[in-house]
């Protein structure tokens, strides 16, 4: 796989989940995604940016247009310094929360990607990476 360019947004304070989501935005379009492939991937990011500040007391968001042979896709690389995730299968099940949201946002951001992986460990943070090809 080789990256074609990223730009990485801070995440403090609420205001740079909706940085994250305008950067994707821009970069689904500029790739050519269709109007289904952009919201899919804005909305898996914006679900993912707000658990890394909420949950990870805030991290990094990194977003990269990507080639694999003749696909070109938007990687999305999530890392937090936080807590971690005890229990990644669980908190993966919809309906699963360990604060005070829906308990969708790790589970629906795995259903709208097309690759979905976690790393975490317990004191150490978490680092979530998403893909989604352009179709």
């Amino acid at each position: 796989m080789q990256v074609q360019r990223s730009e990485t947004v801070l995440i403090r304070f609420p205001e740079d989940v909706v940085a994250a989501r305008q950067v994707v935005r821009r970069e689904a379009v500029a790739v050519g995604f269709s109007l289904v492939d952009q919201t899919k991937i804005v909305t898996a990011t914006s679900e993912l940016a707000r658990n890394a500040l909420v949950y990870g007391g805030g991290g990094t968001v990194e977003v990269s247009v990507i080639q694999q042979d003749f696909r070109v896709g938007l990687q999305v690389d999530f890392v937090d310094q936080g807590p971690g995730i005890a229990d990644v299968e669980r908190a993966l099940q919809d309906g699963y929360t360990s604060g005070q949201g829906m308990g969708l946002g790790l589970g629906g951001a795995k259903r709208l990607s097309h690759e979905f992986s976690i790393e975490t460990e317990v004191g150490r943070g978490t680092r979530v990476t998403i893909v989604r090809w352009k179709g």
